[in-house]
């Protein structure tokens, strides 16, 4: 049987897009799996924060239309690029084993950590989750859009735009370049995003058809529990604040024991005066109710002000 990977064409996304197709392969050795490059939206616009053009679907709306046309059997994606909603006929059937989530500073000029970065440095990132944190943190830095793939962005800081920049750590390790990361800044200077450092699956709902069928028999197989408990309940904590990945709004979970969940959530300003953070721990059972209660008490201490007022400046 022959099936097709609808994936974006950055280097990250062919690599997951790879590595997919490696473990089906593994599962099912008479398995033809083909790649299909879809120019999303968000690889279109490179010229405007991504922030400005509603963050939600950016980097999955095209690869789910090919789904829905049926040139496509299953999509591969970043998670933290995964709005929580999905078209009738789609769904997530499996969240990889996640690589680290964090963030990596990534320095010019000699700059030995975060911490060490001097008043007015620049700071390139186009995300306003990371620019909301570091900024509450060091109020002074001069924050430069940065857009483009892994390579682009090293190229920038290498041609001197800006003093650091701040990537995921999960993209720089999968392409082997985590070799020029500065610092792996820890969670309580940059909580991730939802989901960062995970893969997800997308594909059409089973139906009486054998392909889907297969399909999500197959892909079904590679879901991690110990990540996919972990990614949705940062998902329910987005989905309830009705947020995007590109609204300053984090979250990381755990587990702990094997039956326990511990979550961190925050929202913050996009200048980073403003800072609300929570945690809630519960059973993993509860993965998703634990998620919207956090989002609930950050919501009743304000966090509904700061995403208003984000909306609106759009």
């Amino acid at each position: 049987m022959e099936i097709t990977i609808g994936t974006r064409g950055s280097k990250l996304a062919l690599w997951q897009a790879e590595w997919v197709k490696q473990q089906l392969e593994q599962l099912q050795p008479w398995l033809i799996v083909n790649l299909r490059i879809i120019k999303t939206t968000g690889d279109k616009i490179l010229d405007v924060p991504l922030s400005k053009v509603g963050g939600k679907g950016l980097f999955v709306k095209e690869i789910e239309e090919s789904l829905l046309r049926g040139e496509s059997d299953i999509a591969v994606h970043s998670m933290k690029d995964v709005p929580t909603d999905f078209p009738e006929g789609l769904h997530l059937r499996a969240i990889c084993v996640r690589e680290d989530p964090r963030d990596a500073f990534i320095s010019r000029h000699g700059i030995s950590s975060f911490n060490a970065i001097s008043d007015g440095a620049t700071l390139g990132t186009s995300s306003l989750r990371r620019s909301c944190q570091l900024l509450n943190l060091k109020p002074n830095l001069k924050i430069i859009q940065l857009r483009g793939n892994l390579d682009t962005r090293l190229r920038k800081l290498d041609e001197g735009l800006c003093d650091a920049i701040i990537l995921a750590a999960a993209g720089m390790k999968r392409l082997g370049v985590d070799n020029r990361i500065t610092e792996i800044l820890p969670i309580e200077i940059s909580l991730p995003a939802i989901g960062q450092g995970a893969v997800g699956i997308e594909c059409r709902s089973a139906t009486a058809q054998s392909k889907d069928k297969l399909i999500n028999d197959l892909t079904g197989q590679l879901n991690h529990e110990e990540t996919s408990v972990c990614v949705r309940a940062e998902r329910a904590f987005l989905k309830r604040l009705e947020g995007g990945c590109q609204v300053p709004i984090a979250a990381h979970a755990t587990l702990h024991g094997g039956t326990s969940i511990h979550i961190s959530g925050l929202v913050g300003s996009v200048d980073g005066a403003t800072m609300i953070r929570g945690d809630a721990n519960g059973n993993k059972d509860d993965f998703e109710h634990l998620g919207t209660a956090l989002a609930e008490d950050l919501l009743n201490r304000g966090a509904h002000k700061i995403l208003r007022e984000v909306y609106e400046a759009r």
